[in-house]
């Protein structure tokens, strides 16, 4: 028998329902159908929950359809970082845990209070003006998860500078393109990392970076791993030793709501990587009001967000969501299954963690590694659960739901992106009965719709691309330096609405269910990777002529990549080759994107214009047969898809 006795649903308990922000359909179809009515006197009075120094914007909210350009708050001042620490401090919780650091090791463990980070953050930013950062300038970012990393983006944000976050597992090449796409003046790093028990080298991976052409001057290095590393003179310098001798205070910068916030780049369906630039006003009021309503936090309560800060999910909810909230949130350093496979659980016990967010992926890694492994601790303190990356499927949504949540955690299924800042759909955990599977309702302030591709609106239950009508605040304004390019990939399909890129269908409930990509992004473990950025690095070897890349199913990552691979004359299949194809992959994107599976072939399905047929190698991947491919007459040669199928691992 289901939760509910016979529906396959899944009620909150009572408890549950009276502590949470909406606590009933009702009250959210009210809240809703305002949102939705008057959008910017809802947006309006949510920004109100937020610090500003003054409101003097004359139209909350602008919007040229014609250049896709649109404006939230504009002429109103406030500052990021000021709203994550000193009004707090200033309302009474100098003394309230802001982050608990935990780091690989169990007993390497940091507690900063909203005072002693305020504290922290100030000095910090005085070292970047003492280098000569300002407002408007760009830093880049390359940190392991580590304190000194929410203190840079804190600190850059007071300041005014925008900060670009590079995941701390990108190779050198793939650090490159993103700074010197932002032109950054400066970059954080530190000497190494922690990584399941071995240090790993990301001094080096800088200095390889800073071999070629950029505009870095200055480069402040954290001591982590106390490795021996290279260290030029008049550039890099000793984070503790500037912090030594850094001023204690550090007046907020005033800050247009419009003005950049900060950069964060995502892969997209051409090779080259997209600078989101998110803006000060719209990002922290759509954080923090998301955060209000997904997590339904109480005071006292431990958030963990499970994700690294180089996406956007730790961005959003490790720092700016729980910190403009006032939350305790936990920084993990860690991954799920080091030392041993309980390694989550042993932490959420030891610091009784009650909110806790992490990715399908590392659920079907923990799931496949055996229940006995959770069991063995108390999750108790746990009183919801969430998820987010990729969908997640129903089978391990009641998983989720049964071994770690004990039966009795709601799980909110939340689904947003890169581009959007926050969360935009996830069930009201504590106003509905849930769907395992679905994301269920937009939040308030969000309204959407699922077209067919001759853009024409869905039937319920049918299959569609999932479309934003309008903006709303955390979205981003541009790409870096690439306006045209944000209209074309965002907004050029069907003047005034945002496309997602995600496939969707709407049940006759309402509720979302989200199908997947439906361009050239493939999502390995919730992290999207541009087939285009890894075939960039595939064709960039010797040997090869031309590549593809698609994704199929993977029962541990969601998505997995498979490549196929024509060589130039004078080159053989053979096993070495593809070790070498793997290591390209690895070290030019990183070790994120590494192909699952290399298939070598005489040719690629091509039609006359010369357009590969992506739709037929994804079925051929996946193990389809010839008459499952569709039609092939539009192929120049389609007995290329006969060696394809024969040749296929």
């Amino acid at each position: 028998m289901t939760p509910d006795g016979s529906k396959g649903l899944y009620p909150p308990s009572d408890e549950y329902r009276k502590s949470a922000v909406i606590k009933s359909a009702e009250e959210y179809e009210k809240i809703y159908n305002a949102s939705i009515e008057d959008p910017v006197a809802y947006w309006t009075k949510e920004a109100e929950q937020i610090e500003w120094f003054s409101k003097d914007w004359k139209d909350a909210f602008t919007w040229n359809k014609r250049t896709s350009e649109f404006t939230w708050f504009k002429g109103g001042k406030l500052n990021v970082c000021y709203n994550c620490l000193d009004r707090h401090v200033k309302n009474g919780l100098k003394n309230t845990a802001a982050i608990i650091f935990q780091g690989e090791e169990d007993d390497d463990v940091k507690v900063y209070t909203y005072g002693r980070l305020l504290n922290e953050v100030e000095k910090f930013a005085n070292v970047l003006k003492s280098k000569g950062i300002k407002k408007g300038d760009r830093v880049a970012v390359y940190l392991p998860m580590i304190p000194e990393l929410v203190i840079t983006l804190l600190a850059c944000t007071r300041i005014g500078a925008l900060h670009s976050v590079v995941f701390a597992g990108f190779s050198s090449e793939a650090i490159y393109n993103r700074v010197a796409d932002c032109k950054a003046k400066l970059m954080v790093t530190s000497d190494g990392s922690f990584r399941a028990g071995k240090k790993i080298d990301m001094k080096g991976k800088v200095n390889e970076v800073l071999e070629k052409d950029t505009d870095i001057k200055t480069v402040i290095v954290v001591k982590r791993t106390n490795a021996e590393i290279f260290m030029e003179d008049d550039r890099d310098v000793w984070w503790h030793k500037e912090m030594a001798k850094a001023p204690e205070r550090c007046e907020p910068e005033i800050m247009d709501a419009e003005d950049p916030l900060f950069l964060l780049y995502t892969s997209g369906t051409t090779g080259k990587p997209k600078g989101m630039v998110h803006t000060n006003g719209g990002y922290i009021v759509g954080a923090y009001s998301s955060y209000k309503y997904v997590f339904n936090y109480r005071p006292g309560q431990i958030h963990w967000c499970t994700a690294d800060i180089g996406w956007i999910t730790g961005h959003t909810y490790i720092l700016y969501g729980p910190l403009s909230f006032g939350a305790t949130t936990l920084l993990f350093e860690g991954v799920p299954n080091y030392p041993e496979e309980d390694r989550f659980w042993q932490v959420a016990e030891k610091w009784k963690v009650d909110l806790f967010y992490t990715a399908p992926t590392a659920l079907r890694m923990i799931r496949k590694s055996g229940d006995e492994w959770i069991k063995k601790h108390d999750l108790s303190s746990l009183k919801m659960l969430a998820s987010v990356g990729e969908p997640i499927d129903a089978d391990v949504w009641k998983w989720y739901h049964t071994v770690i949540g004990g039966g009795r955690c709601p799980i909110s299924d939340t689904w947003w992106q890169t581009e959007t800042g926050s969360i935009i759909i996830a069930p009201m955990t504590g106003a509905f009965d849930l769907k395992p599977g679905s994301a269920m309702k937009p939040l308030p302030g969000i309204e959407t719709t699922v077209l067919r591709e001759d853009k024409t609106e869905c039937d319920v239950g049918e299959s569609g691309s999932l479309y934003i009508t309008r903006p709303f605040p955390s979205l981003a304004r541009t790409i870096w330096n690439d306006h045209k390019k944000f209209v074309d990939l965002y907004w050029s399909a069907v003047n005034g609405y945002y496309l997602t890129g995600d496939g969707a269908k709407i049940d006759p409930d309402g509720d979302h269910w989200l199908l997947g990509r439906v361009d050239d992004v493939i999502s390995v473990a919730g992290h999207r990777i541009g087939a285009a950025e890894i075939e960039a690095a595939l064709i960039s070897h010797r040997a090869v002529a031309e590549a593809a890349v698609v994704p199929v199913p993977d029962e541990i990552k969601g998505e997995a990549i498979y490549t196929f691979v024509t060589l130039k004359n004078g080159f053989v299949d053979s096993d070495e080759l593809k070790k070498e194809l793997i290591n390209q992959v690895r070290n030019v994107v990183g070790p994120i994107a590494t192909p699952k599976t290399i298939q070598i072939s005489s040719g690629l399905p091509k039609t006359r214009s010369g357009k590969i047929m992506r739709r037929i190698l994804r079925k051929i991947a996946g193990g389809g047969k010839y008459d499952d491919l569709g039609d092939t007459t539009t192929l120049l040669d389609p007995k290329i898809v006969e060696s394809l199928i024969e040749g296929r691992k």
